[in-house]
């Protein structure tokens, strides 16, 4: 067989991508017919460059989940007569296949790695920015509110880690001397407990007049999290559901003690601004107590900067470990990230461009995926 045209092998891999097609349609179909009754997600869709931004972030998402059935072959398995082949040549002894993004110079599927590369960004990115939003919102809520000591002391520390150049910041915390230390691990006892407080605080708020169902909650949140977090923070969940590799750990932790601190200056400044209004001084006068003040009239009313920061920051979160993967810090050394295979690919690049271009724009339109629809989101959180 003869080598692919660059029409065929486009046609191909969007033939590949069939699920994720599937999946988009399905999702776009759904929230149009329902965004009326969606609020801020369904005003999303009055918005062109807010529809783009989801569908680019769609797209990498249902490619992560459907990984398996998209990608051609396993993309840590070294296939002989690969190496550093072109995009469309075809495999030998078998009819109508090919590699359809060729070979790079270990012999590994390009197509393939370029697929679960989107699994191990997404397997990190999303749930460590949604930590560092729980850690940032769980300080940043009684800083704004009380003020005094307990804003100086908080903002003091959070001032202590943005000192640092977040670059390096982030390069300290993930070598391997420093979790050899234990040092990760220290954070994460600390850092895996504010959730569990969190929400422990949110359901006694909201329902501390109704007990029969407080307890519920309460008990719920309790062995779940506690299960989570034996399981997460020092791998010890005698069922073995939740467990984290070590280095996976590190990279976790670091993205969230990175993060937390920008987080928390947020919600301070967005917290100080809406005490003021009408309606805290009413739940005030009606009795209620601080902590519900803060979790169910403030947060509530700052939901639109915090979902578009959201948006921005798992864009920054995947450039973040796009770079430790290109500089060999990332999660595995033969894993499918990015970045590592940019970096493994850029060695080349003069001679065989093409094992390091597919990561190399996968990343890009993640992150600018996720800033239009953080573009979106902004635009139409204005119009509350």
């Amino acid at each position: 067989m003869d080598l692919l045209s660059w029409g065929q092998i486009i046609a191909i891999a969007l033939w590949q991508f069939l699920p994720v097609w599937i999946a988009l349609v399905a999702v776009f179909g759904l929230s149009i017919v329902f965004k009326e009754k969606l609020s801020l997600y369904g005003r999303l869709f009055d918005s062109w460059i807010g529809m783009i931004g989801l569908a680019i972030v769609l797209f990498w998402v249902f490619t992560a989940i459907f990984a398996d059935m998209i990608a051609m072959y396993d993309p840590r398995a070294q296939i002989s007569g690969l190496k550093n082949k072109v995009p469309g040549t075809p495999v030998p002894g078998v009819e109508e296949a090919w590699y359809i993004f060729g070979g790079d110079n270990l012999a590994r599927d390009v197509f393939s790695r370029m697929v679960y590369g989107s699994r191990t960004v997404l397997q990190i990115a999303p749930p460590a920015t949604l930590l560092a939003f729980i850690v940032g919102i769980t300080l940043g809520l009684p800083a704004g509110y009380f003020s005094g000591r307990v804003d100086t002391i908080l903002t003091f520390l959070a001032n202590l880690v943005l000192a640092f150049p977040v670059i390096l910041l982030f390069f300290l915390l993930v070598t391997p001397e420093i979790r050899e230390t234990g040092i990760p691990t220290y954070l994460a006892a600390v850092l895996f407990l504010i959730p569990i407080l969190f929400f422990v605080i949110l359901f006694q708020t909201r329902f501390s007049t109704r007990p029969d169902v407080l307890w519920i909650y309460l008990a719920v949140t309790l062995v779940i999290g506690f299960w989570a977090y034996s399981g997460l923070a020092f791998n010890r969940d005698p069922l073995g559901v939740f467990s984290m590799d070590p280095n996976l750990l590190n990279i976790f932790v670091s993205v969230v003690f990175v993060n937390s601190p920008t987080v928390f200056r947020i919600v301070r400044g967005l917290t100080m601004d809406i005490k003021t209004r009408d309606y805290v001084a009413a739940a005030q006068t009606r009795g209620e107590s601080p902590w519900y003040i803060m979790l169910w009239e403030i947060l509530p009313n700052a939901r639109g900067p915090l979902i578009v920061d959201f948006c921005l920051r798992i864009g920054y979160t995947t450039i973040l470990l796009g770079t430790l993967g290109f500089f060999g810090l990332g999660v595995d050394p033969e894993s499918s990230d990015w970045g590592m295979t940019i970096n493994e690919g850029r060695k080349l690049l003069s001679i065989f461009p093409h094992p390091a271009l597919p990561p190399a724009l996968a990343l890009m339109s993640l992150v600018l995926g996720l800033n239009l629809l953080a573009d979106g989101l902004r635009e139409q959180s204005l119009k509350d």
